[in-house]
């Protein structure tokens, strides 16, 4: 197998903030695995709470292309010999396993979902996140998501109640909000009941992801739902913080790829917890890879590629928060018609 990988620059509309920071243009990669005269597809979203970049992703990948083998099937033992020789860099993982499902989809000729025996019409909702915004802004985000029945709005700022209080009073959507690690434990106990009386459905990430005593400090004092996002990369993850959530945000860059992932929803079902699958800045590449496991979680957060000012990828179809699955073999993603993919004036990294 040859595994390539391209930079794939993404614009959105409106600059994308949440707590941490915020950017206009965001450094995802194009991974490609070729074998039997097929193209296997998938796509690198860094984390950089993880401590991930597109570098150190093509840096993972450069040293991983000589482990590939050359067999699609064998996607397990390509991951253990990558973590073998580099551990983490989940994101590249991500990418890289995620084109393997590509490929044996393709010989298969079946789409991923199939492989996996799921049902395409148990797909949940999708929210649509509004990051960190001035009330101008704010409201023209709130015009051009007016028809999404669940909005996520990411909150951190120094007005979070005020403009809640704001989009509650324009808005009679379903409402979820997420603090991407920015309270202390006071402020989260402070804002939850009034983010209740103003109907908010859960709070995803209050605290710290590293403060699992902290949610359960926090838990016996909420009237919501307490989700984690930041603070489970991986199955083993979800441990520490039981007795302190009531459900887990999922994301294919933190978990490494369905496989993984696949082993999160697993093990949060057996804690009893809620499961959702949210995304970074992606394509329809890198959202159309999470829908796949979309029929087996309760919530979805897989927007990203409606928060950009052009997709280069068409895969899952739908629009204002409806979702469906491809049909096609593999992942189902193609290049847009029109755009080619990625520009032709990137160089793609290393090949063997």
């Amino acid at each position: 197998m040859k595994l390539r990988w391209t930079p794939l620059d993404l614009r959105t509309k409106h600059e994308f903030r949440i707590s941490r920071g915020g950017a206009g243009l965001f450094e995802n990669l194009l991974v490609e695995i070729e074998h039997g005269g097929r193209v296997g597809r998938g796509e690198v979203s860094a984390a950089r709470y993880h401590g991930e970049t597109r570098q150190s992703a093509e840096r993972a990948l450069a040293a991983w292309a000589p482990l590939v083998g050359d067999d699609p099937w064998a996607r397990e033992a390509v991951v253990a010999r990558c973590q073998a020789a580099l551990p983490g860099n989940r994101a590249a993982l991500s990418g890289l396993e995620c084109a393997l499902w590509d490929l044996c989809g393709q010989e298969a000729a079946q789409p991923v979902w199939r492989l996996l025996g799921l049902d395409p019409s148990r797909m949940p909702i999708s929210s649509l996140s509004l990051g960190l915004a001035d009330w101008p802004t704010m409201e023209r985000k709130l015009d051009e998501g007016r028809d999404f029945p669940i909005l996520k709005i990411k909150v951190g700022g120094n007005d979070d109640l005020e403009t809640l209080r704001r989009i509650r009073a324009r808005s009679n959507q379903r409402l979820t909000v997420d603090a991407n690690s920015a309270w202390t434990r006071e402020q989260a106990a402070a804002m939850l009941p009034a983010l209740a009386d103003l109907g908010v459905e859960f709070v995803e990430q209050p605290l710290a992801m590293d403060d699992p005593e902290g949610f359960r400090w926090l838990h016996g004092r909420s009237p919501l739902p307490l989700y984690l996002d930041e603070s489970v990369a991986v199955s083993r993850d979800l441990l520490p913080f039981l007795g302190g959530v009531d459900g887990v945000n999922l994301k294919l860059a933190k978990t490494g790829g369905l496989g993984e992932a696949l082993r999160v929803i697993a093990t949060a079902r057996a804690c009893g917890l809620a499961v959702m699958i949210g995304c970074m800045i992606e394509t329809s590449l890198g959202i159309t890879s999470a829908a796949h496991l979309a029929p087996l979680v309760d919530h979805l957060d897989l927007d990203g590629h409606w928060l950009l000012a052009e997709d280069p990828f068409e895969g899952v179809g739908g629009g204002a928060g409806r979702l469906i699955l491809p049909t096609a073999p593999g992942l189902g993603v193609r290049p847009r018609l029109g755009s080619g993919g990625p520009p032709s004036d990137q160089r793609a990294g290393g090949a063997v």
